[in-house]
């Protein structure tokens, strides 16, 4: 049992060292940006992730709302 648990901790000891090589061992190393908003080509195509879409949605419904507020005080 404990043989079991020592090479499973050995197993992902070399797994995260393997997923982390540009990480840990290249100066200024980051891992690579995976997010939908992180590729050229989507972006090139107006295509973000839900969430910010989502904020962009909701931060445009909140201007158009002022904006009307604005209008319905300067008209009275």
């Amino acid at each position: 049992m404990v043989e079991a648990f020592i090479i499973s901790a050995i197993l992902l000891f070399i797994g995260i060292l393997l997923f982390g090589i540009r990480v840990f061992f290249i100066k200024g190393g980051v891992f690579p940006n995976i997010h939908i908003g992180g590729n050229k080509a989507l972006k090139d195509k107006g295509i973000g992730c839900a969430t910010s879409q989502d904020r962009d949605a909701q931060l445009s419904k909140k201007q158009a709302a002022n904006k009307m507020v604005e209008d319905m005080i300067q008209n009275l």
